[in-house]
């Protein structure tokens, strides 16, 4: 019988891995590798045996949160990211947090900024994220403010938290900051980036910055962390801590470490401007579609015929694509389906009013996606389609401002 601890193999589709036992809260078989980095495999299609037995583990319950008086209070809602997640190589003992308490009995530096409620939501790899899931999240940061909490932090796998932010920033409206969080590398690696991105994050969720924001690393240094809108964010990098970059606008704020103090570096919604609103639906048959030189636009029909009620179009440069898709757009549009055209370029705005193939797509009712990311304008699309009265209203919202993910201008310098 394998326990936590034992150094075992597991074989996923004649791929084999070892690495260190850990504890799972989703059922899945959760090793630490040797690279530090975590792996999880169902267990119905993998096959797990022992390598070498570790010392019998059991994971200790956390210490009960303490709360001191004149602290705010912040709620701190887990998605299954390891942020706080670790193994002991010289002892073999495993500890892996998810919950409120776990991660603060792994920081403690938070206790110093807030008193914390917190719960797991879900327990999954970012990768599996769905619109289901955000909807259900939305409605834990909505009953968590409701309850009366001050800020509320969502600590998330990094891969995908740029579509959850996106999904949150348009399915609530919110008086308190709501503050996204994970870490690139995990907590038993010299150079992780897990205790100063959730201290931070912890900082603005006590702060004047009532939005939907991201929180990560700003350098490769120890030195500050940036906070961005979680409509403009993007994880530009694979591995690196400062992975994630504010596009087209600069970040909202910069947090020093370790002193927590927080400069502002633009606009921003305030604490209390507007009250609570959680508006959570959302059509999931919406596509994101990348357009490459040769492709075919019977991509579009295969959407179309397989019940999809929106197209997210990542055209190329201004919004390009090649002429012989014009009619497939025209297609898909007569058929009542909203295709939003966005620019493969990482910064910059679309702009189909240049050529003539991007006349032609405005020609056959194609929506101007100006400098939103393709990411977030499939969110905003999935957004607008569940909550406008009609499919016209939905696509009038697509060119309005919502979240901050439209600007009448765009900068060239961020």
């Amino acid at each position: 019988m394998l326990e936590l601890g034992d150094r075992i193999a597991v074989t996923k589709d004649g791929v084999r891995r070892e690495g260190v036992l850990m504890p799972s809260v989703s059922g899945h078989i959760v090793i630490k590798m040797d690279s530090g980095y975590n792996a999880g495999f169902e267990r119905e299609r993998s096959e797990a045996e022992l390598v070498a037995k570790g010392k019998a583990l059991k994971v200790p319950p956390p210490p009960p949160l303490r709360r001191q008086e004149g602290l705010p209070k912040v709620s701190i809602l887990s998605t299954g990211g390891t942020i706080a997640s670790k193994v002991d190589y010289r002892t073999g003992a495993v500890t892996s947090q998810f919950s409120a308490e776990d991660i603060i009995s792994s920081i403690p530096e938070l206790l110093e900024i807030a008193n914390y409620e917190g719960k797991v939501i879900y327990n999954i790899l970012s990768e599996n994220m769905k619109a289901e899931y955000w909807q259900k999240l939305a409605r834990a940061v909505g009953s968590e403010i409701e309850k009366g909490a001050g800020g509320v932090v969502v600590t998330h796998g990094t891969d995908t938290m740029t579509y959850t932010a996106a999904a949150l920033s348009f399915m609530i409206k919110t008086p308190v900051p709501i503050v996204l969080v994970g870490s690139q590398r995990s907590s038993d690696r010299p150079s992780s980036d897990a205790a100063m991105n959730a201290i931070s994050a912890a900082a603005v969720a006590t702060s004047d910055i009532a939005e939907v924001t991201v929180v990560m690393h700003g350098s490769t240094s120890d030195d500050f962390c940036l906070v961005h809108r979680g409509t403009r964010v993007r994880k530009m990098h694979t591995s690196r801590r400062d992975a994630f970059r504010s596009i087209n606008q600069q970040a909202i704020a910069k947090v020093d470490y370790p002193s927590r103090e927080i400069e502002i570096l633009g606009e921003h919604r305030s604490r209390g401007e507007v009250p609570l609103e959680v508006n959570e639906g959302l059509e999931p048959r919406c596509a994101l579609v990348k357009y490459f030189p040769g492709a075919k636009p019977d991509l579009f029909e295969h959407y179309i015929s397989s019940g999809y009620k929106g197209i997210v179009l990542e055209g190329t440069g201004l919004g390009h694509v090649a002429s012989d898709w014009v009619e497939t757009i025209k297609f898909a549009t007569d058929a009542g389906v909203p295709v939003v055209i966005t620019s493969q370029c990482i910064r910059g705005r679309i702009c189909d009013r240049v050529y003539d193939t991007g006349r032609d797509i405005l020609a056959v009712g194609g929506i101007e996606g100006e400098d939103m990311l393709p990411e977030v304008a499939l969110v905003k699309l999935m957004w607008s389609l569940a909550n406008a009265p009609s499919v016209e209203e939905a696509k009038a919202l697509m060119k309005t401002p919502l979240a901050g993910e439209i600007s009448s201008s765009t900068p060239t310098t961020v």
